[in-house]
């Protein structure tokens, strides 16, 4: 009894223990730390040097021309400066070269921004907010008419709008811009997205449930969420109006009242005409001065882009 006792816990004793399972191998905390970070990409980084490149090349390019003079800009290399360092001398002749005319262009676009993209921003505001926040009967009708207005290209409408304007006597007038100017199709849809997002319809039921009226909601309760989108709409409608060039160039023939964009191309066609004076230095120091409020506009207002990223965020 004994023996076979022995010889069983002896056979047991002789076998082989069971693999032990395998050891997960961790990776080394460089490898992690690699894992982690975004993966670069060379295409990517060689297609955004490009971009900034075709961006910044032309704004040196002014920049650097605007310090030459008339023959040293045929003289020197575009993309290095002068013997002569005449930005200064060009800025005071560019005021007042031609009865300082170019103060007049100055005024006038200014007038037209104010007026015409200032009124698109706040009729944009009123329609977005109305056409996000109220149910009325037509409003996916409004939804592709206005998604079809930003289709529609500014040059498709310039003879339609020529034709009208002149039929009621107002072409060689500012309004003739700044009426055009006050319609943003896009605009419009950029505010109603971004009030239905920013808006919390809870807060507005409460405010009319403590008997508020819908002008003093509308001022002081949503109007105060929407400036980031107020300040991007009045962004691109300034930009549109600054720049814009085919729709005075249609309406407007007299000089008094054109915008920077005409009055520097109208010195630029200068040097084409029978005795005309070249002064492409002051076209380029007019170029220059023209940019300068549109870059100060952005990097002012750029606070309150970044505020409105969190717009939306509203946890229900």
């Amino acid at each position: 009894m004994t023996v076979t006792t022995t010889a069983a816990s002896s056979g047991s004793a002789t076998r082989r223990p069971r693999p032990a399972a395998a050891v997960p191998r961790l990776r080394p905390a460089g490898r992690r730390q690699a894992a982690g970070r975004p993966r670069r990409s060379v295409l990517l980084t060689v297609l955004t040097a490009l971009v900034l490149l075709y961006s910044l090349v032309p704004l040196l390019w002014l920049v650097i021309s605007a310090t030459k003079t008339q023959e040293g800009l045929s003289r020197s290399s575009g993309l290095w400066f002068d013997g002569d360092f005449a930005l200064w001398d060009n800025i005071t002749q560019t005021f007042t070269y031609d009865d300082g005319v170019f103060t007049r262009w100055l005024l006038n676009t200014v007038l037209y921004v104010v007026v015409g993209a200032g009124g698109a921003t706040f009729l944009a505001v009123l329609g977005g907010y109305a056409l996000a926040k109220f149910a009325f009967p037509g409003r996916r009708a409004v939804f592709a008419v206005v998604i079809g207005a930003v289709a529609v290209p500014g040059t498709a409408l310039a003879v339609p709008t020529f034709l009208m304007f002149s039929t009621m006597g107002l072409t060689d007038t500012p309004w003739a811009v700044i009426i055009p100017s006050l319609i943003s199709p896009f605009g419009l849809y950029l505010m109603w997205v971004f009030a239905g997002e920013a808006i919390p319809t809870e807060l507005l039921e409460a405010a009319r449930m403590d008997g508020a009226s819908e002008i003093r909601i509308f001022f002081q309760v949503a109007l105060p969420l929407l400036a980031p989108g107020i300040v991007t709409v009045s962004l691109f409608t300034m930009v549109a109006t600054w720049n814009n060039y085919f729709l005075p160039l249609i309406m407007i023939k007299d000089p008094d009242w054109y915008p920077l964009t005409l009055g520097l191309n109208s010195w630029n066609a200068q040097a084409a005409t029978a005795g005309g004076q070249p002064v492409f230095h002051l076209v380029i120091t007019g170029s220059l001065i023209t940019i300068v409020p549109l870059i100060a506009a952005f990097l002012m207002l750029q606070k309150y882009w970044q505020s409105g990223l969190a717009a939306g965020s509203v946890k229900e």
